[in-house]
């Protein structure tokens, strides 16, 4: 079993910064892809960055490429999600997830996710 936090959310102004953080408790999580969704007001989940479990693959939305990045430590069981320049539009629930394969753009292809941390970007 694994079990996802996330952390780093919080209320910032447009063009700001955020760190969001993604701590798994789960043995072997070097094996494990994972991704970045987000959540607006009122929206579906929506894809925003995968990461391979090495780390070696990588991949964004378009709305987030450039501004976004996504790494991660395997060695502290923990990914991130670094986020600048950020819009109004940014405002949502950001969750982590993951599974044994490879990322993927598909939430229903993940298999474990975290609560979420909320992201309020004022404008």
């Amino acid at each position: 079993q694994v079990q996802l936090v996330e952390s780093g959310g919080g209320l910032v102004q447009a063009g700001g910064s955020l760190r969001l953080s993604c701590a798994s408790s789960g043995r072997a999580f070097r094996l494990y892809a994972l991704g970045w969704f987000r959540q607006p007001p009122g929206k579906e989940r929506e894809f925003v960055a995968g990461i391979s479990g090495s780390g070696g693959s990588t991949g964004y939305a378009n709305s987030v490429q450039g501004r976004f990045t996504i790494s991660r430590d395997n060695a502290e069981n923990t990914a991130y999600l670094e986020m600048n320049s950020l819009k109004a539009e940014d405002t949502a629930i950001y969750y982590c997830s993951t599974r044994r394969t490879l990322w993927s753009m598909y939430p229903n292809e993940y298999d474990y996710w975290g609560q979420g941390t909320q992201v309020t970007v004022s404008s």
